[in-house]
C-alpha cells in the first residue's frame, strides 16, 4: 500500500516545481488541475453533465473554460452546481491513480485547495510548499494577465500560508531550488524509514 502524500501550497509558492522534483525522484504524482483539464477535454467525463447544467459552455466537444468562467460570473450560485458535478469525478480519477500505482512506496497527490476542501483526511501525510510573501507576490505578478486585484481574489479563496504550515507534517521552503530539493529528499527518506520492510 502506497503512502499517500498530499502536496499543497498557495499560488506562486512553487508547488509545481516541487511536484516535478518528486517526479524526478521516481514518485508518481497526481495533479488535481491536470485531472480537471482532462475531464473538460473532448471525451472527458465532465463534458456532458457540465454542458447540461450550463448550456452554451461546450464547444468542439470540450468545456470552454472562458465561457464557463463567464457563466459563473453571471450566476455565482453556479459554483455549487459545478462542484457537485466535478468533485466526484475528480475524486474517482484520484482513487484510480492511487490504485494504479499501488506498488509505489509513495504516491504524491498535488491538490491546490487540499486544506480548504478537507482532503487532508484522505492523506497519510501532508507537505506544504512555502515561500516568503514578498517572493510569492513577485512570482505571481510576473505571470501574464495577473494584477494585484486578481491576486487578492485568489488569496481570499486560499487558507493563509501560516495556517497551512502549522497544519502540515512537512514544510518545503521554495526560496531556492537547492533548499526545496533537500527538503523533499528528507521527506522521502522519512517516509521510507517509516514503511514496513518487505
Amino acid at each position: 500500500m502506497s503512502y499517500r502524500l498530499g502536496l499543497t501550497g498557495g499560488i506562486g509558492m512553487g508547488k509545481s516545481t516541487a511536484a516535478a522534483m518528486f517526479r524526478d525522484l521516481g514518485h508518481p504524482v497526481w495533479d488535481a488541475d491536470a485531472a480537471v483539464h482532462g475531464l473538460y477535454a473532448p471525451g472527458g467525463a465532465a463534458v456532458g453533465p457540465v454542458g447540461a447544467a450550463f448550456p452554451g459552455v461546450v464547444a468542439g466537444g470540450a468545456v470552454d473554460r472562458a465561457a464557463l468562467k463567464a457563466e459563473l460570473a453571471r450566476d455565482p450560485g453556479g459554483f455549487a452546481r459545478l462542484e457537485a458535478i466535478v468533485h466526484p469525478l475528480v475524486a474517482a480519477d484520484r482513487a484510480a491513480f492511487v490504485a494504479a500505482h499501488g506498488d509505489a512506496p509513495i504516491v504524491v497527490l498535488d491538490i491546490p485547495l487540499l486544506y480548504e476542501k478537507g482532503y487532508q483526511a484522505e492523506m497519510d501525510g501532508v507537505a506544504v510548499v512555502s515561500a516568503p510573501a514578498a517572493v510569492q507576490r513577485a512570482r505571481v505578478l510576473a505571470r501574464p494577465g495577473m494584477d494585484e486585484a486578481t491576486l487578492g481574489l485568489i488569496l481570499a479563496r486560499q487558507m493563509p500560508d501560516a495556517d497551512k504550515r502549522r497544519l502540515a507534517d512537512w514544510v518545503i521552503p521554495s526560496g531556492t531550488l537547492e533548499g526545496a530539493r533537500a527538503a523533499i529528499m528528507d521527506i522521502c527518506a522519512a517516509i521510507m524509514a517509516k514503511r514496513p520492510h518487505a
